[in-house]
């Protein structure tokens, strides 16, 4: 595989994650970028310059591409295999930041975003399920919470060397990231879960001892046992039956508990975490500082040092999630997030009004707390509820109906948020704010079940609000022998949805 065979399955596993990993800090860096792009067109040596309505286009176009790059990425995937989507994601963000470096006008400006939202639409995807196909279970979880890490430190990086270089330089820097993980693809395997699907068994054998050892060969032994099973049972009439009443099965699915709460809880998370300041912050900061802490601060500074803050908060969360109660950290850091929004509401508010202060530490203060609530759980919080609530059968279409309305929400608030700051102050559109993460968060309390250390079984239960009936234990018993059902088990076992992209 181009890794000595000396190195551990441990550091084999780091190295395909790392892969994924600068192409996730790339995309955290386009995600900043409109922070220090708009200011720096404001200045009058600017080659060209956009209006208020062009500047809103700019942050929101991301969101919107990236949901294309979601629904194409899944027929990719399948057909395609996840080393060539890789490559394919690579190669279009590399475009993308190559049109951005040589744009002149906002035209080529908004054809550069869209094609590095297209790729992160590819990758919101896909680096879930590639981070969880190729790691151990013992380590997947620690893997996957790398994810909201590099994506935050793209967010910092594209922040501290917007404060130092010019929004160029910036975008030149940014592409050596997939550039870097274009080679390393180069020296990563396929997926065994892929190649066992296209019934390339001994690869898959190779490939998967590569990356585990030999110490889970029970799992390997499964995957491919319930494929072959899958191959050689006669189901063809069972699958025409099926999709003859695929109405009636949609209607019926969409009715159970145990599909629609998951969803409405994914729905309200994802509000939770666009109007927390997790979305708008990044490409509108020096905007945001300049209206707390007043024309005297160097938004600059504190637009990175709030970066490095969330940075670690996202360390921290990785840490505290895995012992504190899910309920728990979504309600003390919804909790936070609130006291935040309304501290700050009445700063600005006192001061337009009079209040003669100008000490800068109290604005300080309060949107560090804020950046708190975002790095500990307004972020990270969607990522794990949404790994733990969709039940198995549901789990895809679960993960694909987050992810659209999630990237829907992003949009409608970083296009919104100029408006709102224009027309009711950043006190009116914080107030607003903390109105809907109220209501938003007792919703939440109220329905979200606690599944720190449940099985999925009984957190589909508690969603689904009873236990199985006995004739339902019975129906799904008598499915243990339908290799169908089981080739759909083993391989929901081996993903992970991935409902948040900030």
């Amino acid at each position: 595989m181009g890794v000595p065979q000396k190195i551990s399955p441990f550091m084999r596993q780091c190295f395909v994650t790392a892969t994924v990993g600068f192409n996730i800090i790339s995309f955290g860096c386009a995600i900043g970028f409109p922070a220090i792009l708009l200011p720096q067109l404001h200045e009058r040596d600017s080659s060209f310059h956009l209006t208020k309505d062009q500047e809103s286009w700019i942050a929101a176009i991301l969101p919107l591409s990236v949901l294309s790059g979601n629904f194409i990425a899944p027929p990719i995937m399948d057909r395609l295999g996840r080393k060539m989507t890789h490559y394919v994601l690579t190669l279009v963000s590399l475009i993308g930041w190559y049109i951005t470096i040589m744009a002149t006008s906002f035209e080529a400006l908004m054809i550069g975003r869209l094609w590095q939202g297209v790729s992160g639409g590819l990758l919101t995807t896909m680096r879930s399920v590639l981070i969880g196909e190729y790691t151990s279970p013992k380590n997947r979880g620690a893997f996957l919470t790398t994810v909201s890490l590099t994506q935050a430190f793209g967010v910092f990086l594209s922040h501290l060397l917007g404060s130092l270089l010019t929004w160029q330089m910036v975008a030149l820097i940014c592409v050596f990231f997939p550039f870097i993980s274009l080679i390393m693809v180069i020296y990563t395997p396929e997926s065994p879960s892929w190649l066992v699907t296209r019934g390339r068994y001994e690869e898959c054998r190779e490939i998967f001892r590569w990356l585990r050892g030999y110490d889970e060969e029970e799992e390997l032994a499964d995957m491919i046992q319930s494929r072959l099973a899958y191959e050689h049972a006669e189901i063809k009439e069972s699958i025409r039956k099926s999709e003859r009443n695929w109405f009636r099965n949609l209607v019926t699915m969409i009715r159970k508990r145990e599909f629609y709460k998951p969803i409405i809880l994914m729905v309200i998370s994802n509000i939770l975490m666009h109007v927390s300041g997790a979305s708008t912050f990044a490409p509108y900061a020096t905007m945001v500082v300049g209206l707390l802490m007043g024309p005297n601060a160097n938004p600059y500074f504190w637009m990175v040092f709030l970066d490095a803050q969330r940075i670690v908060s996202n360390t921290l969360a990785v840490y505290i999630i895995n012992r504190v109660n899910r309920r728990t950290m979504v309600f003390a850091t919804g909790a936070l997030s609130v006291l935040s929004h309304i501290a700050i509401v009445v700063y600005v508010y006192y001061k337009q009004n009079g209040w003669n202060y100008e000490s800068i530490w109290l604005p300080a203060l309060l949107i560090n707390l804020q950046f708190v609530a975002v790095g500990m759980g307004m972020v990270p919080m969607p990522q794990v509820i949404g790994g733990e609530i969709f039940p198995l059968q549901y789990r895809s279409i679960g993960g694909t109906i987050s992810m659209a309305t999630g990237t829907g929400l992003m949009f409608v608030a970083l296009k919104t948020f100029p408006d709102l700051i224009e027309k009711t102050g950043l006190h009116g559109t914080y107030g607003i704010y903390a109105i809907i993460i109220i209501v938003n968060l007792v919703v939440m309390m109220a329905w979200l079940p606690e599944t720190r250390g449940k099985t999925l079984q009984e957190i589909e239960d508690e969603l689904r609000g009873r236990p199985l009936k006995i004739e339902e234990i019975q129906a799904r018993e008598s499915l243990q022998s339908n290799p169908i059902e089981i080739y759909k088990r083993k391989m929901s076992e081996r993903r992970c949805s991935s409902p948040t992209i900030v």
